[in-house]
């Protein structure tokens, strides 16, 4: 018996990706779900290909929760390197903390207990389930929502996330709860690498019908709006937080200062945040250094 719901068709979707999924290294049967957890966690926001080489490192670096809690937050935060967002670094530090404290050194399976953990929400904590478990849980990402806008509802962008977001793919997943995980990775995957926001491929589409497409691929009345990067505070922040990475203790202010001279103003508030986010401390003489690092 096929699957096949509100026009997603599992089996062609489970044959498709069998064939051409990508080789990434998080999805290989050797590997646990910290380090599943671990890809989780930096591939919010980040492409894959920044991610990669940096994952490799920490799965080396950091192999077990007990580990990575042995190690300081400044280490932690150097190993980030350029990942950006890196108070997801403080925020899976800690958690490593509490896992190998409370959790024997092992990511739970339970999603409402990995909610509980720092740092851990709910796509994360769905995600986790799903790809290191194999359980049968709607994993929702961006990707996601896109291919179940165009594929079921016609339309060519999800719009805002919603709580009917879980139901509706729930809904689409199979019964059998192996081909249920595989299925939520190949929805992901067809939305990463086909069904795209800007240039969808949909001459390389395996689905056999598409509800967007059906309509004659209706434009999004979406206005969306490009986020800049350049001149921006997150700049600001990350070159503060690159002259920190960069030393070996504590520095003075002026070489703050030195490395953000277009906006004093902006410097000052991106060197605030820092100090409010953890990411970075300052001496009781005055310098600055990484978070643990200023004692």
């Amino acid at each position: 018996m096929r699957d096949r719901v509100e026009g997603i068709d599992a089996d062609v979707l489970l044959d498709w990706y069998r064939e051409t999924a990508r080789d990434l290294p998080w999805r290989r049967a050797e590997v646990t779900a910290w380090q599943i957890l671990m890809s989780e966690i930096m591939l919010q926001q980040t492409p894959v290909v920044r991610v990669e080489p940096i994952w490799r490192e920490w799965v080396a670096r950091w192999p077990v929760p007990s580990a990575m809690a042995a190690s300081t937050q400044a280490e932690v935060l150097r190993a980030w390197g350029k990942l950006g967002y890196p108070r997801r670094a403080l925020r899976l530090h800690e958690c490593a903390r509490v896992l190998a404290e409370e959790y024997g050194d092992e990511v739970p399976a339970d999603v409402d207990v990995l909610l509980g953990l720092p740092g851990i929400g709910a796509y994360t904590a769905r995600a986790v389930a799903c790809f290191a478990y194999g359980q049968r849980v709607p994993v929702v990402d961006t990707n996601v929502r896109r291919v179940v806008a165009r594929a079921v509802h016609g339309k060519a962008e999800a719009g805002n996330p919603a709580a009917r977001d879980l139901a509706e793919t729930e809904a689409l997943l199979p019964q059998r709860i192996d081909r249920a995980a595989t299925f939520s990775a190949a929805l992901m995957e067809l939305g990463a690498v086909i069904c795209t926001a800007r240039t969808p491929g949909c001459d390389r589409c395996p689905l056999p019908r598409c509800a967007w497409v059906s309509a004659g691929k209706p434009v999004t009345e979406i206005v969306r709006r490009t986020q800049k990067y350049e001149g921006t505070d997150r700049q600001a922040r990350g070159r503060l937080l690159d002259v920190l990475r960069a030393a070996t203790g504590p520095v003075e202010r002026i070489r703050l200062d030195i490395a953000w001279t277009r906006d004093p103003g902006q410097r000052d508030r991106a060197l605030d945040s820092l100090l409010v986010d953890g990411l970075i401390e300052q001496t009781p003489d005055g310098l600055f250094a990484l978070a643990g690092e200023g004692q």
